[in-house]
């Protein structure tokens, strides 16, 4: 992933994805409908970097360590306790829809058997196998999509011109067939992972160090959509992918485009960094959750397996606790659309695909009734996901002679809530109707 050096380029993350608007937008959708559906995927960032525990590539860029030093890591290795049913179980316990490693790194070291001269744990590795393989079959019989993460750069290849002026091997001007070299190699790469595995999801990374000509993005998607037409590619193709896809800082206004995507990491780190303990809570990856489903997002969580191929207590416990939360208050979360725009409520909603289910989310603990204002329909019933309790409502405010509906309160006792966040649901008469005006005779 991107840092230092770089951080800067996230203010340009939220950028209108190019491709959407040179596809026909009916196929778009219909390719895309797995996608708004998930919700939730699984990052996984694994690579040579666990076995000392540093930073995924960017140690050995940013002189952290040398890059000699960095690529040591090769004999430690091992994938001696790897065990891709048991992470499948628990992606699928933690309710995603999806999952994303990381195939090759900005390291250049693939976790495949590539047939490119070239760095790969099968062959410069004690690991000695595919790892991409069995995880991947594993993940397709418990039906969760496979994501295949892919570093554009490569800064261990010799053909690489390096990144930013100060750290460039040679000008792409000045020795083309040098550049085109590397674009066949990386290229050949893409078209094993494609051809092996064909999975469900691209998530490139590292497009900013050149442009879509030098890269041949055009021709790289479609490359990758010729063997799979329903394949989708995140927006780090230099806009010629289908979604967004802003780092570790959430929107706090809700998206213009139409699919994007959170990737954000359980700790403050990508790959295992035993330093870093600053996990974050349970409730506070619900929360961010919650409030990427409400603006229309889906949230791609990370994890860090070390090099043994285990995965960290601190993460499996954080995914475990997510997968029962999402499992009591499914209906609210998977196959939604955003919800009600600011104003409505205090706090998150989401709505069933036909609009006429109005999912409210509420932080544990609250005291009070819950305020929405503007629904100019008639709510059926009220009751908490995960308790099946049934609430009840008054209308405050309602003029008979007036268009403005009144303001709905609803009681949520105590004994009625659910751990880290209730979900509410509002079965209305009719797809929702909000007003948006601003009051009196209107």
């Amino acid at each position: 992933m991107r840092k230092g050096i770089v951080t800067f380029l996230l203010l340009f993350s939220f950028v209108l994805v190019r491709s959407q608007q040179k596809t026909n937008p009916k196929d778009i959708q219909q390719k895309m409908e797995w996608f708004a559906d998930a919700k939730l995927g699984i990052f996984i960032h694994w690579g040579i970097y666990a076995v000392n525990g540093v930073s995924e590539s960017w140690s050995f860029h940013n002189g952290n360590i040398s890059w000699e030093d960095y690529m040591k890591q090769l004999s430690g290795f091992t994938a001696s306790k790897y065990d891709p049913e048991a992470w499948a179980d628990l992606i699928q316990l933690s309710g995603a829809r999806y999952s994303v490693i990381t195939t090759k790194h900005h390291d250049g070291v693939a976790l495949w058997d590539s047939k490119e001269k070239h760095y790969d744990v099968v062959d410069q590795t004690p690991a000695k196998r595919d790892l991409l393989a069995p995880f991947y079959s594993a993940l397709r019989k418990r039906n969760i999509k496979t994501g295949a993460y892919f570093s554009l750069i490569d800064w261990s290849h010799p053909d690489y011109p390096g990144f930013l002026k100060e750290k460039s091997r040679y000008s792409i001007s000045e020795d083309y067939d040098r550049w085109q070299r590397f674009r066949t190699f990386f290229q050949n790469q893409l078209k094993e992972v494609s051809s092996n595995y064909n999975p469900d999801l691209w998530w490139f990374d590292g497009d900013w160090e050149h442009s879509a000509e030098e890269w041949e993005a055009q021709k790289i998607r479609q490359l990758l959509t010729k063997k799979n037409p329903n394949t989708v590619i995140n927006g780090r193709l230099m806009g010629w992918g289908d979604y967004d896809t802003p780092e570790q800082h959430i929107p706090v206004s809700r998206p213009e485009f139409n699919w994007w995507e959170l990737c954000m990491t359980t700790n403050d780190n990508w790959g295992w960094r035993p330093m870093d303990k600053n996990w974050k809570t349970p409730y506070e990856i619900i929360t961010i959750f919650v409030d990427v489903i409400s603006k229309g997002g889906n949230l791609l969580l990370d994890i860090g397996p070390k090099a043994d191929g285990t995965i960290p207590d601190e993460q499996a416990y954080i995914l475990k606790e997510l997968g029962a939360w999402n499992k009591a208050n499914a209906a609210g979360i998977f196959g939604t659309r955003a919800g009600m725009a600011p104003g409505h409520f205090y706090g998150p909603s989401t709505l069933s695909k036909d609009s006429t289910k109005l999912y409210l989310f509420v932080p544990g603990n609250t005291t009070g009734p819950l305020m929405i204002k503007g629904l100019a329909n008639q709510i059926n019933g009220i009751k908490v996901l995960g308790s099946g309790k049934a609430l009840t409502h008054k209308v405050v405010g309602k003029i008979s002679w007036s268009a403005v509906p009144g303001i709905v309160y609803i009681d949520l006792p105590k004994e009625a809530q659910t751990p880290y966040m209730s979900v509410v649901e509002l079965s209305l008469d009719k797809p929702i109707k909000l007003y948006t005006g601003k009051g009196g005779f209107n």
